[in-house]
């Protein structure tokens, strides 16, 4: 993504453009699991899912009232997750095939700038600028824990490729190792 509110598409093997897309100034990207589609948030509030091959818009997905800083597919490829900096009800999950927004995750009070899903797709990680990181249940929305540990913003957030550990990333400086069933 470029100031220019342009989004470019280059092949790795021979670094060619493949194709520029429009929108407005570009958060934050993830690639679908199958390599398909193209997830990008916008600093509008927007999401937009691109087809890859074609370069051409599917849908845009709209119910952030501000810039949307994170988005991730689940690992099926079936639920896209977004964070955002609206009050309390900063993330989204979203049904790729239809685009319509099935919840809301409540419980940050800053803005959600990384987001992952656990292996099994039946966690989601979110990383805030209020120092926390939180794992929610996806089939219910519910917090399942809130790990605090970070003494300035967390910027990053993943999940081990087993899905036991989460690993955390913070403006000050330090990259935290969590255990996901204890905390």
């Amino acid at each position: 993504g470029d100031a220019d509110n342009t989004l470019k598409l280059w092949s790795v093997e021979g670094g060619q453009l493949l194709h520029t897309l429009t929108g407005a100034f570009v958060m934050s990207l993830d690639f679908s699991p199958d390599n398909t589609l193209l997830a990008a948030a916008y600093d509008d509030g927007t999401i937009k899912l691109w087809d890859v091959e074609s370069g051409r818009e599917l849908r845009a997905l709209s119910g952030h009232s501000s810039p949307v800083g994170a988005v991730t597919f689940s690992p099926d490829g079936t639920l896209l997750a977004s964070g955002s900096v609206e009050g309390s009800t900063v993330i989204k999950l979203w049904d790729v095939l239809s685009g319509q927004e099935l919840r809301a995750f409540s419980g940050h009070s800053d803005n959600v700038y990384s987001l992952d899903f656990s292996p099994d797709g039946t966690l989601l990680a979110s990383a805030s600028g209020d120092r926390t990181l939180k794992l929610w249940d996806v089939e219910s929305g519910q917090e399942v824990r809130t790990l605090r540990g970070h003494r300035d913003r967390v910027y990053s957030v993943s999940f081990s490729p087993d899905g036991a550990l989460v690993a955390s990333g913070s403006f000050d400086g330090a990259v935290i190792l969590w255990d996901v069933q204890s905390g």
